[in-house]
């Protein structure tokens, strides 16, 4: 590559970028998912579209896809709050595996009775499509209050069940006989038993080093973390485990370690899943060759029709059996099995391993993916609000930022105060923060000032609360516990403690 070619691609990858950012407001207001309108950028500079680009190159397709997945699977463990995935565990844990081979068998059978594939074509497709999107999921719910236990599972189980889909379709997709089924279940408790012990010692180990070694600037605090994500992908990968499960378990240990400068490593991992994001959607629309798809689109929507009809609905109520819940969160849980980006990359393995009809698999996962995220997304929150799932009048959880004041041994509380949250109407004093911790600052109407305890909050406050690191926690703890009760919140039992 020539400097010249250099310059033209940076131009046309940060136009993209640019668009593709653009693209996140439509997304936002319009309820789809931002990975439909990255597919679009993608087709409209194809082949088929005004840019005229011919690519077709599905393994490099397929490794430039799994470094995305890596990071954005980093991104979602950083994200993943224990207190909130630790009740839904089982549930999610028993969805994506027994809820997997549930999910699988009855596509491939659909597939194989309905549409005609082949057998090994039917299970390569059921198994592809069984793995659900986290960030598609939440890009629509993000605005729809859900209880805690559903929005949990959903995330828990869009984080376990990229690996055992993954093991599934490499089976499938290599030449000769397949596994037996006892077989291939060894194999996938072999590999996640070692992406697990892997991603927890990598994670434990990695969040240890970085609570007692002090780096000598902020900003090597995010690629450290990052690194560690990565560090533990490679490790499962290599020690022939799931490195998907890995990532994902050693994000979540350091997510949940109070490392310093947390905002900043957060908003550098929440950049760089944007950027991968962006990227791995953009280049499977470059790979896709809409002419190619007329012909699949049928078989699509009746293979998409099994899948979100049938499968995913049995497979939910079937794993749920044991957990108490209601038929209104499984009903939920049966319809937001979004599929996203996991689906369209693992579709590639079949291409790369020269699998009969690959090509086939490819257009029909890809318009599987398309039309059922058109028509689940939009209509995921009105199911929500119309199973009673989200209440319009339930209160908003504050959004709390924590930057560390190392020499004061201190931290700043950045607090949003968003609208339906019940610290409308309370006075500073009426917090009742832990002595060690005070309100400094408010911001408000482009406005700040100094705060008195009868200050009265009010919807669109921005607070700063400085607290010492040992009431840190426990101010943290009692803001959003105002937040979610009122000013009574401690006496009416609404998380936290009150203080006097």
């Amino acid at each position: 590559m020539t400097v010249h070619q250099l310059n033209e691609l940076l131009l046309v990858c940060s136009v993209v970028l640019l668009i593709a950012v653009a693209a996140v407001r439509i997304s936002s207001r319009s309820g789809l998912p931002s990975l439909l309108l990255y597919l679009g950028i993608g087709v409209a500079i194809g082949q088929d579209g005004f840019g005229n680009v011919v690519f077709d190159n599905a393994e490099l397709t397929q490794v430039i896809g799994y470094a995305a997945l890596v990071v954005i699977l980093a991104e979602g463990g950083l994200g993943t709050k224990w207190k909130e995935i630790k009740p839904a565990l089982p549930a999610a844990v028993v969805l994506s595996l027994l809820g997997v081979a549930v999910s699988v068998g009855i596509t491939a059978a659909g597939a194989h009775y309905l549409v005609g594939l082949e057998w090994r074509q039917a299970l390569i497709i059921g198994a592809v499509v069984s793995s659900t999107d986290a960030a598609a999921v939440f890009s629509v719910l993000r605005k729809v209050p859900l209880p805690s236990r559903v929005t949990g599972v959903l995330e828990a189980e869009s984080g376990f069940n990229d690996a055992p889909v993954v093991i599934l379709v490499v089976a499938f997709s290599t030449a000769g006989p397949i596994d037996d089924w006892y077989v291939l279940v060894g194999k996938i408790a072999l590999e996640l038993a070692i992406g697990a012990a892997i991603g927890l010692a990598v994670g434990w180990l990695g969040s240890f080093g970085m609570r007692h070694v002090a780096l000598p600037a902020s900003g090597l605090y995010p690629i450290a973390v990052m690194a560690i994500a990565v560090t533990a992908y490679a490790a499962g990968a290599l020690a022939h485990g799931s490195g998907f499960l890995a990532v994902y378990l050693a994000s979540m240990v350091l997510g949940n370690a109070k490392l310093p400068h947390w905002p900043a490593t957060r908003g550098f991992a929440d950049g760089l899943g944007w950027i991968a994001q962006i990227g791995m959607f953009v280049l499977l629309g470059l790979l896709v060759t809409p002419h190619n798809l007329l012909d699949d689109i049928w078989p699509a929507i009746l293979i998409g029709l099994i899948l979100t009809v049938v499968a995913r609905p049995v497979e939910v109520f079937v794993s749920l059996l044991p957990f108490r819940m209601p038929w209104q969160e499984k009903a939920l849980m049966s319809w937001a099995g979004l599929r996203g980006a996991v689906p369209i990359i693992l579709a590639t393995i079949p291409m790369v391993t020269g699998v009969a009809g690959s090509e086939r698999i490819f257009n029909i996962v890809f318009v599987l993916v398309v039309v059922y995220t058109l028509i689940q997304g939009p209509t995921l929150p009105w199911l929500a609000k119309a199973l009673g799932l989200g209440r319009a009048d339930e209160a908003a959880d504050l959004g709390v930022e924590s930057a560390p004041l190392e020499r004061l041994r201190g931290h700043l509380l950045s607090v949003a105060i968003p609208e339906k949250s019940k610290m409308h109407g309370v006075e500073v004093g009426e917090l009742r923060l832990p002595a060690g911790a005070a309100v400094t600052l408010v911001v408000r109407d482009e406005k700040s000032f100094v705060p008195s305890p009868t200050t009265v909050l009010r919807h669109g406050d921005e607070l700063l609360v400085v607290a010492t690191d040992p009431v840190r926690d426990a101010a943290e703890q009692r803001l959003r516990s105002v937040g979610q009760g009122g000013k009574l919140a401690g006496w009416l039992g609404t998380g936290g403690r009150s203080a006097s």
